[in-house]
């Protein structure tokens, strides 16, 4: 192994813990278990309350007029060009995220859109695309300490011979996964759309992450349970989550329509698992401590560092906002102000009474409805009389994942190569497979 000064060692180690500490490991703050990163965006959240809807609505009309005049401007490799520069349909997208915004503030126009179980419910000053301005922030400025400094590669090395056989990913994707299931779902789609930007996944392996490793939190897990009313039953609850979530990496990647995605770099390189084996009288450990040593040595510059940071800031705010308002708003109405998800979840029934669901016919549309938020079916099934029945949806719930309202919209607002139809399909894979596995431990706790 390569010798390195103890000012590389320290550019890794010190970065490291400080962004592992604050993305992956809950701590005791203001009377909770709560992730640092997670705590600082609330507390953003409540400080900028007062002001938070009107930059939000700054935000999208900048990216709405930015897409609308970058469309009779010639692309060019620049930042400014790379982040209206889009296509027609995103160009609408954006377009319709700014007029919902205009409409849910204003209070103008159907209430349909801005009712507070539609758009206000995402854009009021403590709604989701509020947190998500938070989030954004602190996410951008100090992923860098995640992902500049070498510990991705140094655990991505060690963690190869499990995550490739098993999930068909990269090591590093462990830290993608881990900061999911601790942290929080946004930040692992955050994470993946970063790394496959700048060149660390394939397609395949982007969109796998990205719509197979971005969980919930424990902490909204607990928040899902005791809506139900089923707070006691915390602890078989979460471990059939993470046998589900488990069964599911292992099954998504072999079938349609990630299988199907290329494998092959955002830059059109393919991919190389060569790279990912140890040199001669190298083992994991030293192999993966050289390359990380390597990374920090590449990142002394604080201020690109920071430049980076600010760029990906922005980057999320005009890309991702917008859609997440606009898709999440759709979805939102389609569950509140019509019967499409009682319509779609009637194949359902048949489903569950075969398994012995209790109230077959209420627990339906739950199965469907989660695909425009996650809480909509823990709201729906709260007033079941069955216990089983409000277990078995409330880990449904969250073992679907692809919800419009959060994961969905930030996939498709991302630069991972997935679209709508994908969602659709995965959501209803991720059903059908759960199925049979959260119906067996409901049959045995009840």
């Amino acid at each position: 192994m390569k010798k390195f000064s103890l000012s590389t060692w320290l550019l890794f180690l010190l970065p490291s813990i400080v962004g592992v500490t604050l993305f992956m490991i809950p701590m005791p703050i203001a009377g909770s278990s709560q992730i640092p990163i997670a705590w600082l965006a609330k507390e953003l959240s409540k400080t900028l309350e007062p002001v938070v809807q009107w930059i939000s609505l700054a935000t999208l009309l900048i990216a709405a007029i930015g897409s609308l005049v970058y469309l009779f401007i010639p692309k060019k490799n620049t930042f400014v060009n790379n982040l209206f520069k889009v296509s027609i349909f995103w160009t609408i997208t954006r377009v319709v995220g700014a007029t919902f915004a205009v409409l849910i503030i204003f209070q103008f126009g159907p209430e349909a859109i801005w009712s507070d179980n539609t758009g206000a419910l995402l854009l009021s000053p403590d709604g989701l695309v509020s947190s998500l301005f938070s989030l954004f922030l602190f996410a951008g400025l100090l992923l860098p300490l995640l992902l500049n400094f070498g510990l991705l590669e140094f655990f991505g090395t060690m963690m190869v011979k499990v995550m490739r056989p098993l999930f068909k990913l990269p090591g590093r994707s462990a830290v993608d996964a881990l900061t999911s299931w601790v942290g929080d779902g946004t930040i692992g789609v955050l994470l993946t759309s970063r790394q496959y930007e700048e060149g660390y996944y394939t397609k395949k392996e982007a969109a796998i992450i990205g719509s197979t490793f971005s969980v919930v939190s424990i902490t909204f897990c607990i928040v899902v349970l005791e809506e139900v009313g089923l707070g006691t039953y915390f602890v078989p609850y979460y471990l059939t989550v993470l046998l589900c979530g488990i069964v599911l990496a292992f099954i998504m990647p072999r079938i349609y329509p990630l299988a199907n995605k290329e494998d092959k770099h955002i830059d059109g390189r393919p991919l190389d698992l060569d790279a990912e084996k140890y040199p001669e009288n190298y083992n994991a450990v030293t192999h993966g401590l050289e390359k990380a040593l390597e990374m920090a040595d590449k990142n002394r510059s604080v201020s690109k560092l920071f430049s980076d940071g600010f760029k990906n800031v922005i980057d999320m705010y005009i890309g991702v906002t917008p859609v997440v308002l606009a898709f999440g708003t759709i979805a939102l109405m389609l569950a509140e102000y019509t019967s499409v998800f009682v319509i779609l979840g009637k194949p359902f029934e048949p489903l569950l009474m075969l398994f012995g669901i209790p109230e077959a016919a209420a627990a339906a549309q739950t199965l469907v409805v989660g695909f425009a938020d996650m809480f909509l079916p823990s709201i729906l099934g709260g007033s079941i009389e069955s216990e089983m029945t409000r277990f078995f949806i409330a880990t449904m719930s969250v073992t679907q994942l692809i919800y419009m309202s959060e994961v969905g919209g930030l996939l498709l607002g991302s630069k991972i190569p997935v679209n709508i139809k994908d969602l659709i399909i995965i959501f209803l894979l991720r059903t059908l497979i759960s199925f049979p596995i959260i119906a067996l431990v409901a049959h045995l706790l009840f």
